[in-house]
């Protein structure tokens, strides 16, 4: 029997789909097409459907060390809880990326058969995927490396291209990869029906893998072998030693391996491509999910509380404000809390300027969003001015955020639903809702949600400096520092 063992790329900014996706929390972990975030569609995008392979449940998962807690619940709420999530402390692209997750599939003496996913990809027909699966996984069992290539219906100069070759069986050989090219370019691919659009979705064996990274990149093998052996585990999280990691070049799987095979035939390792035809798209910027999301009579994708009139083939989205539109067309809008986007559907490449602008100034917007998320919940800063700081906080049940202190701020806790442990000082106690309490600047404190329903408190901060940085933890159950 194979062992399919997925493996979810979720590294990425996707600073295009701002001001939904942040640095902080990119657009894997948002649910921009169905109830789903994107990182929980992949998990649950592969299932066992025969006996052509045996599916490893809990998924490898490559993310950075920043969502790593938002990560490891979006898993466990949707049944594909992971203890393989490798934490990258920099970006280095998915052929770092992929190297550690092979090393850790392949450490006891295994060697799976690894289906590649990136977590930002939207594929409608899941049949047709699973069916692609099971096509692949025998040429990867085999020791081939394989990629699927997407049946073009549109010539899209976003896309790289993958130009196929002979057939072999139901599969066929990789004659080249193209760039990304201009229309007229783009027209004649899909006129010749011999080119596919190039998906980042691949199948092969761990031990093929590391071997050709290997081969091809020497010094990118060393690096992520040295990130790893370096490594240990921590909870749900593999944690790859910093410093060798940030010593390993930066390279992308095509560029790193995939391109190279058929130049290099003593290697004995071949490149094929399976097409897929799935309703995919890797939903790069606003103008991709319009293409993919349902729409109404006019073309229009709306999401929250909008109002049309007179407006077609617009992309509306609101998540806290009505949202009024009256005469455009082919338009951009995203409101959320703190952030506003209005563009030209055609202008998506620009709104990586906005993003670099706003980097450039240290504006936290390019960051992280208002509500921020943490492993016992999440809290939402509703309201601020000179020397004073306004929270919505949840506790999710049975959590507790860190026994802490602050040096420059004093705190104001209302229970406003649930009930909440309070640790202040020498003292423990209950508060429940539409009760408050007080605790001193300088005071050792803690938060505890005892209940089975989720614990909401509204804090106000008062203080010379409320900076989050002003946090002494003496005990945390997550081993932050």
């Amino acid at each position: 029997m194979i062992h399919l063992q997925p493996v979810i790329l979720s590294g990425g900014s996707g600073t295009r789909l701002w001001p939904f996706s942040r640095e902080q929390y990119p657009k894997q972990l948002l649910s921009l097409v169905g109830a789903e975030t994107m990182l929980q569609a992949t998990a649950l995008r592969v299932q066992a459907a025969d006996a052509t392979y045996s599916l490893v449940n809990a998924p490898v998962v490559v993310c950075n060390e920043e969502y790593r807690f938002i990560t490891a619940e979006q898993l466990r709420a949707v049944g594909k809880e992971s203890k393989h999530i490798v934490l990258e402390p920099v970006g280095r692209n998915t052929a770092p990326a992929l190297t550690l997750a092979a090393l850790l599939a392949a450490q006891n003496g295994d060697d799976p058969v690894l289906l590649i996913m990136p977590a930002d990809h939207v594929i409608r027909d899941v049949d047709a995927f699973q069916s692609a699966i099971r096509q692949a996984v025998p040429h990867a069992a085999a020791g081939a490396m394989v990629t699927f290539g997407i049946v073009a219906d549109r010539p899209e100069t976003g896309y790289g291209y993958i130009q196929r070759g002979a057939q072999i069986d139901d599969a066929y050989a990789i004659a080249r990869f193209v760039e990304k090219p201009d229309a007229a370019i783009a027209q004649g691919y899909v006129d010749s029906g011999d080119y596919l659009w190039n998906s980042g979705l691949f199948v092969m064996r761990a031990s093929v893998w590391l071997r050709a990274i290997e081969r091809f990149q020497p010094a990118m093998s060393k690096a992520c072998r040295a990130a790893f052996d370096g490594g240990k585990q921590d909870n749900d999280f593999y944690r790859i030693d910093k410093a060798a990691f940030e010593a390993c070049p930066a390279d992308s799987i095509d560029y790193a391996v995939m391109e190279k095979l058929a130049d290099t035939p003593d290697l004995g390792i071949e490149g094929r491509i399976i097409p897929l035809s799935a309703g995919w798209s890797d939903v790069g910027a606003w103008d991709a999910l319009w293409q993919v999301a349902e729409k109404d009579g006019a073309g229009n994708v709306i999401r929250g509380d909008v109002m049309l009139e007179q407006a077609s083939d617009n992309l509306v989205f609101a998540q806290g404000r009505l949202v009024a539109c009256v005469g455009i067309d082919n338009m951009v809008i995203v409101e959320t809390p703190d952030a506003v986007l209005v563009a030209d559907k055609n202008k998506m490449q620009d709104i990586k300027s906005i993003v670099s602008r706003l980097k450039g100034q240290q504006r936290g917007e390019a960051l992280t969003h208002r509500k921020i998320h943490r492993p016992w919940g999440w809290y939402d800063s509703i309201d601020s001015g000179e020397r004073f700081q306004v929270k919505r906080i949840v506790v999710n049940p049975g959590c507790s955020l860190s026994l802490q202190m602050h040096h420059h701020r004093a705190e104001h806790w209302i229970i406003v639903k649930g009930t909440a442990r309070i640790t202040r000082g020498e003292e423990v106690f209950l508060l429940s809702e539409n009760q408050s309490t007080y605790i001193p600047l300088g005071v050792t404190h803690r938060l505890e949600n005892p209940g089975k329903f989720p614990l909401e408190m509204i804090e106000v901060q008062s203080g010379s400096y409320l900076g989050e940085d002003d946090i002494v933890r003496f005990d945390d159950t997550y081993g932050r520092k």
